[in-house]
């Protein structure tokens, strides 16, 4: 028992030391390892190529295959080259488990020692999570050494080898044990290291281990299909069509298998070592085999899985991926763009309350505040999303875009209430009256509100870029807006002395009306503070630093 605890605890360590590699790995180069991906789909090689080098550096193809997925979610890429890079993916990934199968236990102790220091001296910067990557790496040589020591002693029991030999004598129970081995520990090179390490150690045969090897290769495609079954169409597709790959691709090995230990093996040492090799050529062969069909199985793909021909209405959230979660820098790109759709509908609603003011349009009115509904649901799932994003795995700006994207968000909704607030008053005060505002203060209306859709479209520009000089002008905005505000105040009391008929029958729906406009201006420009504070432009206080005593 003792021993069986070892073993389990040692390949614990091995799935946790792979985890923080790929995690850490994200969080110093997420940001460049999509701009690569991204650059790199000018033909389906140069992809397979940027899929190599990309799950080199996550040490995951899983994660290669959500990121790229996700791309094609947001229509920023093809299908045929996000398939592409999923054939370079599982190149990569092979490669790296070669890597990690030579003796490489010398560098454990020194990858740990040297990764705990930088992570503790400096957590929150890119050398502490270049530390938490050195980390992973030293954990991953010390498991895959402690793998070895603990199979040693459970070879001795009869019950195990039993087990083994059950297991060896059915090669669909060998592919079905590989594949559920990969989905349970999240990651097919942990998986094929640890196989390496029993078939070295004894434990298992070299040709169960091949077995075993492509039974991983079709788990990690089962992962990836079952980390998206919740996301867009466009986003199966990608992986759906890698998982038909890989089954093609091991059912055309898979009757052959018998050819590697017959004419390969003689010539390996080492029984882990031809498991690895046996990995790395399978996907080799694999991807220079289909990499031609990658248009074909798009088709496929798009047959099976065709897109949604409804259209999708705005209370539909368009681009919160589930995918993008496991690349928190991506998710946040995913949730302001969603805040801008939610943006989109507020600017709708603002355009239709200028409408229902000059035309008393009391079906529109109604309609608009269901608009209301929409801005509400938005912001839950925007919301929602974003407590879903790791926020230990960010970094000091991505911290602050998270912020931002919460604090857009809740402005938005914030003023798709006014704005549902000021239609019920329009409607009660106005339209059911049959009142009109007088000609002066309709012109003061339109102006103000032309002025709010400007800053609303300069708001959104500012969140999108964060351009210091627009955040500035949008700022500038605000004290124009403010002055507006207090002037055409004034020309309304002016217009109730004059004993204006229209302005004294509309005096409570006017003051409501700009002060309502006013405060969502104020919303707005809330936009530009943070920008303004990052770049040092923004003044602590508006107070004069030795005020003059009031004067009786």
């Amino acid at each position: 028992m003792k021993h069986l605890l070892n073993l389990l605890a040692a390949i614990a360590l091995l799935v946790w030391g792979s985890h923080m590699v790929r995690t850490g790995v994200l969080r110093v180069f997420g940001a460049n390892l999509r701009n690569l991906l991204a650059r790199s789909m000018s033909n389906r090689f140069t992809a397979m190529l940027s899929g190599i080098g990309v799950t080199a550096l996550v040490q995951s193809s899983s994660a290669t295959s959500l990121m790229t997925a996700s791309f094609v979610g947001q229509g920023l890429i093809p299908l045929t080259a996000a398939l592409s890079v999923m054939r370079g993916a599982d190149v990569g990934t092979a490669l790296m488990a070669v890597l990690f199968s030579t003796d490489l236990s010398w560098l454990s102790p020194l990858l740990i020692f040297s990764g705990v220091v930088l992570f503790i001296s400096k957590q929150d910067s890119t050398p502490g999570r270049v530390g938490r990557v050195f980390i992973g790496l030293g954990l991953m040589l010390l498991a895959l050494r402690l793998i070895v020591e603990a199979t040693e002693p459970l070879l001795a029991s009869e019950a195990i080898r039993a087990l083994l030999v059950s297991v060896k004598s059915d090669f669909f129970m060998e592919l079905l044990l590989g594949a559920i081995l990969a989905v349970i520990a999240y990651s097919s090179l942990a998986i094929v290291l640890l196989i390496a390490a029993m078939a070295a150690s004894g434990a298992i045969t070299g040709d169960m281990a091949l077995g075993l090897v492509l039974g991983a290769n079709l788990g990690s495609g089962v992962l990836a299909v079952l980390q998206t079954a919740k996301s867009s169409i466009e986003v199966r597709q990608v992986t759906i069509g890698n998982l038909v790959f890989k089954i093609m691709g091991v059912a055309i090995v898979a009757p052959f298998i018998g050819l590697w230990s017959t004419y390969a093996m003689p010539y390996i040492n080492d029984a882990g070592h031809s498991a690895v090799l046996f990995h790395l050529a399978f996907n080799i062969l694999n991807t220079l085999g289909f990499i031609w069909f990658t248009g074909v199985i798009g088709d496929w793909m798009r047959k099976l899985l065709p897109k949604e021909e409804a259209n999708k209405g705005p209370q539909r959230p368009r681009h919160l991926d589930a995918s993008a979660l496991s690349t928190p820098s991506l998710a946040i790109s995913c949730a302001a763009r969603e805040a801008l759709h939610q943006a989109d509908v507020v600017e709708s609603m603002l355009i239709g309350l200028h409408n229902v003011v000059q035309t008393d349009n009391l079906q529109l009115s109604q309609d608009l505040r269901k608009l209301d509904d929409t801005v509400d649901e938005l912001y839950s799932a925007i919301k929602y999303y974003m407590t879903k994003i790791s926020r230990a795995e960010l970094d000091e700006r991505e911290s602050q875009r998270w912020t931002e994207v919460i604090n857009f968000t809740i402005n938005m909704e914030q003023i798709g209430d006014i704005i549902e607030r000021v239609l019920m008053d329009v409607e009660s005060k106005k339209i059911k009256k049959r009142r009109q505002f007088s000609k002066q203060g309709m012109e003061e209306i339109n102006e103000l509100h032309a002025h709010l859709l400007d800053n609303l479209r300069l708001a959104m520009s500012v969140f999108l870029s964060g351009n210091v000089r627009d955040a500035q002008k949008l700022l500038e905005e605000k004290a124009r807006f403010r002055d507006l505000e207090l002037a055409y105040s004034a020309s309304h009391l002016e217009r109730l002395s004059h004993n204006t008929v229209p302005s004294i029958e509309t005096s409570s729906l006017h003051i409501d009306l700009i002060s309502d406009l006013k405060r969502i201006n104020s919303l707005l420009c809330s936009v530009a503070y943070p920008i303004l504070e990052a770049a040092g432009a923004l003044a602590h206080s508006r107070l004069k630093d030795d005020p003059e005593p009031a004067r009786h």
